[in-house]
C-alpha cells in the first residue's frame, strides 16, 4: 500500500477486493506512464531529484510499459488498489528506493485527474475520426441514391416524397453535431490538473506550466480544489456519447423497418445478420437491434455518474473512483456501434424502385397540389380544404390522384386546369422544390459536394 505508514493493522483482503479499481482503471495505463515520465522530468528540472534519479525512473517506467505490452507483467487486483499503485510498486521492484522519489509533490488525486483528461482528449479525437468515417460512407451511399424516391414520414404516416439521399444527409447533419460535442469535450479537458496535489497545491517549487506543455495541454488549471474534484468533462463526454448513441439508435430503428418484408427497401449484408434457431427462413437485423438496445446502457451510465457526483462536498471523495467504469463502457459501446453501423452501410443493398410505382397510387402529393392552387391565386387555407375534399372524393371512388381526369377535378373546384394533371408527378415533385435544405436533386448534389469538401 502507498499509504500504510500510520496504520497498525494490514488492510483487510475483502476490503481490498471490494475497493480495488485495477480491472477498470487499467485502461489508463498508457496515460499513467506518460504522466509519471513528465512529472519525474519536471522534478529533475526544478532540482527536487537528480538527473540520475530521473534517468533511473524513466528507464524503469519504459521497462514497465514494455513488460505490460508484451504480457510479461500483469498487475493483480487482489494485491493492488489501482493501476497507479501497481505501476509505482513495480517500479520500486525494478529500481529500488529511487522509485519512492517519483511521487514527490504529487497526489494520486491530481495524477488520476490528469490521466483521465489525457484519456478523454485521446478517445474524443478517435471518436471524431470514426464519426467522420461513417459520414463519408453515408455520403457515398447518398451519392448513388439522389433519385431514389422514398416517402418522407411524420407520425410514421406518409407525408411528402423525398429521396433516400436526402434522408441519409439528415443523419450526416446529426453526426456533425455529435462531432462538435466531442470537440467541446476535448477543449474542456484541455487543462492540466497535475501539480494540484491532493486539493491545495504544493509547498514544493513544482513547474506546472512545464508539465502542462509537455503533456500537450492548453494550460494548467487555475484552482486546485476544483481541479481535483472536477468530473464535468466526464459528464459531458457521457452526454455526447448518449446523444451519439441516440442518433445511431434512430437509424438502427429505420434499418430494422426497412429490412422487413412490409418495407422491402434494403438488404443488410449477411455478415451482419443472424438466423433463427427454429425458423429456417429468418434473416434478422440483430446488429441494428443491438445498437438500438445498447443506447439505453449509455443513457444509464450518464445518470449513474451524475447521481454519484451530485452530493459530493469538495474536494476528493472515494466515491469518485466510480467515475471510470461508466465512461469506459460508454466509449467502447459507442465506438463499436459506430464501427458496426459503418460496415453495414458499406455493403447495404438498396431497392431503388421500391416506392416508385406505389407512391403514384397514393395521396403523397397533396401538399404539392395545395401549393399549385396557391400559385393560381387561391388562399392557402381554402386550398387546403379543396385538396382535402379531393382526397375524400378519391377515397370514396377508390381511385388515386394519378387516376383523376380534368372533369373529376373540376367537379371539386373550377380552379383546376389541364396543368394540374402535370403537377401530379412524384419524380417532378422533388425538382419543383425551391428552398435551401430541401430534397431538390440539384440541391442534394450540392450538399453532397459540400460534405465531401468538409470531410476531405
Amino acid at each position: 500500500m502507498l499509504w500504510g505508514g500510520r496504520f497498525k493493522k494490514e488492510f483487510d483482503q475483502q476490503a481490498l477486493k471490494f475497493s480495488s479499481s485495477l480491472n477498470i482503471d487499467i485502461n489508463l495505463f498508457d496515460e499513467d506512464i506518460l504522466v509519471s515520465l513528465v512529472h519525474s522530468e519536471m522534478l529533475s528540472k526544478v532540482g527536487l531529484i537528480t538527473n540520475e534519479d530521473f534517468e533511473k525512473i524513466k528507464n524503469g517506467l519504459n521497462r514497465i510499459s514494455e513488460e505490460y505490452k508484451n504480457r510479461k507483467w500483469k498487475p493483480d487486483s487482489e494485491k493492488f488498489e489501482d493501476i497507479h499503485s501497481a505501476i509505482e510498486l513495480r517500479l520500486s521492484e525494478l529500481i529500488g528506493e529511487t522509485a519512492g522519489k517519483l511521487h514527490t509533490g504529487r497526489s494520486r488525486n491530481d495524477q488520476i485527474a490528469t490521466d483521465e483528461k489525457l484519456w478523454i482528449k485521446r478517445v474524443s479525437s478517435y471518436l471524431e475520426n470514426s464519426i467522420s468515417g461513417f459520414q463519408k460512407t453515408l455520403i457515398e451511399t447518398a451519392g448513388g441514391n439522389i433519385y431514389t424516391i422514398i416517402p418522407g414520414y411524420t407520425h410514421l404516416q406518409r407525408a411528402q416524397p423525398v429521396s433516400f439521399a436526402f434522408h441519409l444527409l439528415a443523419y450526416v447533419e446529426m453526426l456533425q453535431r455529435d462531432k462538435r460535442r466531442f470537440e467541446f469535450v476535448r477543449n474542456e479537458a484541455d487543462e492540466s490538473p497535475l501539480g494540484c496535489g491532493a486539493l491545495a497545491g504544493s509547498t514544493l517549487p513544482l513547474d506546472r506550466n512545464f508539465t502542462s506543455e509537455k503533456l500537450e495541454f492548453r494550460e494548467p488549471t487555475r484552482n486546485a480544489l476544483d481541479s481535483i474534484s472536477d468530473r464535468d468533462f466526464f459528464l459531458d463526454f457521457l452526454n455526447a456519447v448518449s446523444i451519439g448513441m441516440m442518433h445511431l439508435s434512430r437509424l438502427a430503428e429505420e434499418l430494422i423497418l426497412w429490412t422487413s418484408s412490409e418495407w422491402s427497401f434494403v438488404k443488410l449484408p449477411e455478415e451482419f445478420t443472424t438466423g433463427s434457431s427454429l425458423m429456417p427462413q429468418k434473416k434478422n437485423p440483430d446488429m441494428a437491434e443491438l445498437i438500438r438496445g445498447k443506447a439505453g446502457r449509455t443513457f444509464g451510465n450518464y445518470i449513474s455518474l451524475i447521481t454519484t457526483i451530485k452530493g459530493l462536498p469538495l474536494s476528493y471523495n472515494r466515491d469518485l473512483q466510480e467515475d471510470k467504469e461508466q465512461v469506459f463502457d460508454s466509449f467502447f459501446t459507442y465506438a463499436d456501434s459506430l464501427m458496426i453501423m459503418n460496415k453495414m452501410f458499406e455493403k447495404i443493398e438498396i431497392n431503388k424502385n421500391r416506392f416508385k410505382e406505389e407512391l403514384k397510387k397514393s395521396f403523397i402529393l397533396s401538399t404539392d397540389l395545395a401549393d399549385w392552387l396557391v400559385l393560381n391565386g387561391v388562399a392557402f387555407r381554402k386550398a387546403h380544404r379543396i385538396v382535402g375534399e379531393l382526397v375524400k372524393f378519391c377515397e370514396e371512388n377508390k381511385i388515386s390522384f394519378s387516376d383523376l381526369t380534368i372533369e373529376q377535378l373540376k367537379e371539386i373546384n373550377n380552379v383546376f386546369t389541364e396543368d394540374t394533371l402535370k403537377y401530379l408527378d412524384v419524380e417532378a415533385s422533388l425538382e419543383r422544390k425551391q428552398t435551401f435544405g430541401s430534397p431538390n436533386p440539384k440541391l442534394v448534389k450540392e450538399q453532397i459536394e459540400f460534405w465531401k469538401k468538409q470531410l476531405a
